[in-house]
């Protein structure tokens, strides 16, 4: 690779504050230019392409043979290190100036994130790991919650812009709500992770994100000792996302699929 995991995770960072600096400033002429994507709820800004812009452009002067993957403009992944990108996360809270949104930037070799940052606009936190060397929010290392049992897990959760899914899934978060402390919802995926790295929530699911929703947040909770199981790694779905402090793992993990998730 010919760079150390803690080089690129600072190269993340720097990216992703300039990115988030810029998003901040824009925002108000930035929320005047809106389209939509898969449906009329889910949009886009022009905060959000400014940014992937700007995360691009720099980049290729930091990292010029490395491809880069962004929820914007696409891309595939490379031969060595490859860019995971979500310019905004969090776009409609952005757009209503709900201040949990955020830049999120990963590294990823053989699609297997290696370092990573996740950076808030409005606060100007930031969220930062290493494969190996832990992950920190402002230079303070994160550790996951140690909740003593299931009904007493702060549970995080989100849900996709697909009507079908989101019915789907509100049925399996009313199941849950029987069983565990309570339910929150933010809507950013990527700070969600983060929340859980910070014990801030004990665990989060969620179904129908993208690697770029996932690829900082999850490492972020992985370095600070979460348990984690991407899309494809386990019987809750293909197109699902858990991740909880082991404390509670296995039997939030059992009454996820009793409540029909997957």
């Amino acid at each position: 690779m010919g760079i150390t995991e803690q080089e690129l995770a600072d190269i993340a960072l720097t990216v992703a504050k300039e990115a988030a600096e810029l998003a901040r400033t824009v925002r108000a002429d930035a929320v005047r230019e809106v389209t939509t994507k898969s449906t009329a709820t889910d949009v886009v800004t022009a905060g959000d392409t400014a940014a992937e812009a700007l995360v691009r452009s720099r980049l290729a002067e930091l990292r010029p043979e490395d491809a880069v993957f962004g929820e914007e403009a696409g891309g595939t992944a490379g031969a060595g290190v490859t860019w995971v990108v979500d310019p905004i996360d969090g776009t409609v809270n952005y757009l209503y100036g709900h201040p949990w949104h955020c830049v999120s930037v990963a590294a990823q070799v053989d699609g297997e994130s290696v370092a990573g940052a996740v950076v808030e606009p409005v606060s100007g936190r930031c969220w930062t790991a290493a494969r190996g060397r832990g992950a920190w929010l402002d230079g303070v290392p994160l550790r996951v919650s140690e909740p003593a049992s299931l009904d007493l897990t702060l549970l995080a959760t989100g849900f996709t812009y697909d009507r079908e899914r989101r019915v789907r899934h509100a049925a399996v978060v009313a199941e849950l709500l029987g069983v565990v402390r309570d339910i929150r919802r933010g809507g950013s995926a990527a700070l969600d992770l983060c929340a859980v790295a910070a014990g801030w929530v004990d665990a989060y699911v969620e179904r129908g994100l993208s690697p770029w929703d996932w690829a900082a947040g999850a490492l972020i909770a992985r370095e600070a000792g979460a348990v984690v199981l991407l899309p494809g790694q386990h019987e809750l779905g293909d197109d699902a996302i858990f991740v909880a402090s082991p404390a509670i793992a296995a039997p939030l993990r059992a009454a996820c699929a009793r409540a029909g998730m997957g």
